[in-house]
């Protein structure tokens, strides 16, 4: 079942996002001439043209990755908090299967967002001279990779995609749980959202406080400051980004067990 949702949810979704993305290359396109046009045309004319469709191409950068943020939230809260959840809790489908469906989504596209705006800002300022140098840098870099640290270099892409992977989805487990809260209660259900998602964010400031205070004086601080003396650096790299994916993983288990309790049990649709 969860395959069938996240083939529908892509399918919902994919209609706002690709017409997003095509306008994004477009406005790159453009700003790339008009930057072109600028730099060798002395018209005021010209210039104010080019400078608007820059503007266009930032205004398509923001709108972009605002609207996979906001789709995250309408999907979900139009799906599971709304008239609609009436009819997505009788489906065969658990209220995990029904909330991974949503995160998985919003994951990938949060991630194909950010690989959108960075490649339509290599479009904007593509340049042969420019890309020729560029990829002939990579090339020398990738060559190194493979000679000396081949096998490090896959571990460290592979660690840091699950590092993009696990934040994506702890990032959108943290609206999902104010959601979730906020709507069991019978009245002012998005304003008590806001509400919890702001203590939510409070709670976890004072807790990582608290806990890097408390690692600061453990012995186990120590006993890893030293082991990070007596290790390679590389070695050092790979520990950090585990490290960095644990954290994220509990960060996100806390809320992800908010938003499942609060759906199962405590939800309120009316």
């Amino acid at each position: 079942m969860l395959r069938k949702l996240l083939k529908h949810e892509f399918r919902a979704t994919a209609r706002i996002m690709g017409p997003l993305y095509l306008v994004l290359l477009v406005t790159a396109i453009g700003a790339n001439f008009s930057s072109r046009i600028m730099n060798s045309v002395d018209n005021w004319l010209l210039n104010i043209l080019g400078a608007l469709v820059i503007m266009a191409f930032v205004i398509a950068i923001i709108g972009v990755c605002f609207m996979s943020f906001a789709l995250m939230l309408q999907r979900f809260y139009r799906n599971l908090l709304r008239d609609e959840g009436y009819i997505m809790f009788t489906l065969p489908a658990s209220v995990h299967q029904q909330v991974w469906s949503k995160l998985i989504v919003s994951a990938v596209w949060f991630i194909l967002t950010g690989v959108a705006v960075i490649l339509s800002c290599v479009v904007a300022v593509y340049q042969v001279g420019f890309v020729t140098d560029f990829l002939r840098v990579m090339g020398r870099i990738l060559e190194n990779m493979t000679a000396y640290y081949a096998l490090n270099g896959t571990a460290i892409a592979l660690e840091l995609a699950a590092l993009c992977f696990v934040s994506c989805v702890a990032f959108a487990l943290q609206f999902y749980a104010a959601l979730a809260v906020g709507h069991s209660f019978s009245n002012h259900k998005l304003a008590l959202s806001v509400a919890f998602f702001f203590a939510f964010q409070f709670v976890s400031q004072i807790a990582a406080t608290v806990l890097l205070v408390a690692m600061g004086e453990s012995p186990l601080f120590e006993f890893l400051a030293t082991l990070d003396i007596r290790m390679s650096a590389m070695a050092g790299v790979h520990i950090g980004i585990c490290l960095l994916v644990v954290l994220s993983a509990i960060y996100g288990a806390i809320f992800y067990f908010l938003t499942t309790y609060f759906l199962k049990d405590r939800l309120d649709l009316e």
